[in-house]
């Protein structure tokens, strides 16, 4: 299976990730593994979760790539690398 991706910084991402078994309550009886996963994979990975949502046995997430640029007075917000 061959996957396109358009690569551009600050570019949003929807996805769904659903366990084999269904019938599971392992993300909810595990959050807090759950949350030093993903807190180890921001440190070496920067991204942005913008949403997410943990059921028993899925997780919706909406996240952003790249870094943003903080909000001044004087300029725009920046999508991309600084």
């Amino acid at each position: 299976m061959e996957y396109r991706r358009i690569r551009v910084a600050g570019g949003g991402y929807f996805f769904t990730v659903a366990l084999a078994d269904r019938k599971s309550d392992l993300l909810t009886a595990n959050i807090d593994a759950l949350r030093a996963a993903v807190k180890a994979v921001k440190a070496s990975h920067p991204f942005i979760i913008d949403a997410m949502v943990v059921m028993p046995d899925h997780i919706h997430a909406l996240c952003k790539t790249g870094h943003i640029q903080p909000i001044t007075s004087s300029s725009p917000p920046t999508y991309g690398a600084a």
